[in-house]
């Protein structure tokens, strides 16, 4: 599977961008654990990993658009927590079965790498074109 940050990805801010390329990093990390058929305690701690820096990235986000007033925040927060409910049910599928397999790569395909590609070009992009706005409203 083909994880990568390319220039599809990039809002224009650095902050948001700089945390993007981490996240998917971790994202990268985790896939691979599962593809080479890690143990299923290796896949939960790489869960983890990527876990830990999401709810990161998500707060501090979330934080950077209350800082500008961003008109959309709600919507956003609600689909940073759409994606919160697909890693818990990443755990949830470990939880249940022996380790990762074909089902739940395909699980992480669609549920965390599709899902955070399409959110960073229409939601996040959108985050950054208003801070862009907001910043340089003088030139309009």
């Amino acid at each position: 599977m083909n994880i990568t940050f390319d220039d599809n990805l990039i809002t224009g801010n650095k902050t948001i961008d700089s945390q993007h390329q981490e996240l998917i990093d971790r994202i990268r990390q985790f896939v691979a654990a599962c593809e080479s058929g890690d143990s299923k305690i290796k896949a939960i701690k790489m869960l983890d990993y990527l876990d830990e820096y999401t709810n990161f990235h998500f707060q501090e986000e979330e934080e950077l658009q209350k800082k500008v007033s961003y008109p959309e925040l709600a919507a956003h927060h609600a689909k940073h927590e759409e994606f919160k409910k697909s890693i818990q049910e990443l755990y949830d599928y470990l939880n249940e079965n022996e380790g990762p397999d074909d089902q739940f790569i395909e699980q992480i395909k669609r549920n965390v790498v599709d899902w955070l590609f399409q959110h960073i070009k229409t939601f996040d992009r959108s985050v950054a074109e208003y801070i862009h706005l907001k910043d340089n409203s003088n030139r309009l």
